[in-house]
């Protein structure tokens, strides 16, 4: 790498929005260790607006845009950014395969993927399941071929974890969140995890809503326009404790921005949790004991964010029943809304 041109460093990291968040903070430590470099991120559609709002993000490779292209269209893709190194946070063999073609000079990968033993020239030994390090702090091991550490204390890694809405909040969302009253508190609930967590339950949301409601809070309801319609029922049940139900409303550059506008956010483990915790937004997420998913690899990283989880050694009667998981059930709704009403109204920068 040449010190008279910044390098361009692509970060592959193709999976869900919160698996995106927690992996910024190789972005950002790219910036740190190479001053002026260029940072692509390569991700799915539905990350887009993810990459858009984090200041460490140069550019962005739209895999879904990529993957129908043929070959030579592929490699030509890749080699166009005149990449440096690749970082494969995410295993993915057709890009293992196309950096290797691109010949892009170094291209990491774990040793635990034989793909990348054939398409990788910098292999890091990092074992993800067992490992007490959070998802952030084991992203971050992949940078040691490029002159990261082999472990960050995270503390120093939760600044890293940064995002700023890319567009402004559309003035119909904004009026919303102004009818709050002095000492209110805008809560956004997301109670939906779409499989990508367990779920605290609706009769455990429908009583957080109550109690914030009773409180003199304003909550809003956010999911997808398939959860909302799911949610029907629910929604119409408890209409009388929320300010407003935006299930299906919200591009996700407008949801960024919502959540940025507004107080803090419930959740599971989801990307809307990593979102807010991003945001530096209050962030209180919901987790049971379980490892691997558990809050010591997936705890939301931010400067108001938190997490609650039940005091119970790891239940492998949970882990036999998803669906049924009694630990995270077993957060009392009291127990959230106390932590909620602790928050104070956060500024909007």
């Amino acid at each position: 790498m040449s010190p008279e041109t910044p390098p361009t460093f692509l970060v592959s990291r193709t999976d869900a929005i919160g698996d995106v968040v927690l992996t910024l903070p190789v972005c950002g430590r790219l910036k740190e260790l190479h001053p002026g470099c260029r940072v692509v991120l390569i991700g799915r559609s539905y990350t887009a607006a993810v990459a858009a709002a984090c200041p460490w993000v140069n550019d962005f490779l739209n895999l879904d845009e990529l993957q129908p292209l043929p070959e030579l269209q592929q490699v030509a893709a890749l080699r166009q950014f005149g990449a440096a190194a690749i970082v494969h946070v995410f295993p993915n063999k057709l890009l293992a395969r196309l950096a290797q073609k691109a010949r892009i000079p170094v291209r990491i990968g774990t040793r635990s993927r034989w793909q990348h033993w054939l398409t990788c020239n910098r292999l890091v030994a990092l074992s993800r399941r067992h490992s007490p390090l959070h998802e952030a702090q084991l992203n971050l091991q992949l940078l040691q071929p490029l002159g990261g550490t082999a472990e960050t204390p995270l503390p120093a890694v939760a600044p890293l974890v940064h995002l700023e809405a890319a567009e402004p909040l559309a003035e119909t969302w904004q009026q919303l969140l102004n009818q709050r009253r002095p000492g209110q508190l805008n809560v956004i609930l997301h109670p939906r995890s779409r499989g990508s967590a367990r779920e605290w339950g609706l009769d455990n949301f429908a009583r957080l809503a109550q109690l914030l409601h009773a409180a003199g809070h304003r909550v809003f309801i956010t999911g997808t326009a398939a959860e909302g319609e799911e949610l029907a029922g629910w929604l119409r049940e408890n209409a009388a404790f929320l300010a407003a139900d935006l299930t299906g409303q919200l591009s996700l550059p407008q949801f960024i921005a919502f959540i940025a506008a507004a107080d803090g956010l419930v959740a599971g483990s989801t990307g809307p949790l990593h979102l807010a915790a991003a945001l530096g937004r209050h962030a209180l997420g919901l987790y049971p004991p379980i490892r691997p998913m558990h809050p010591g690899r997936w705890a939301p990283l931010g400067p108001h964010a938190g997490f609650l989880v039940f005091d119970k050694p790891d239940c492998q009667d949970c882990r036999t029943q998803p669906a049924a998981c009694t630990c995270i059930r077993a957060i009392e709704p009291l127990a959230v809304a106390a932590r909620v009403l602790a928050w104070e109204p956060l500024a909007i920068e």
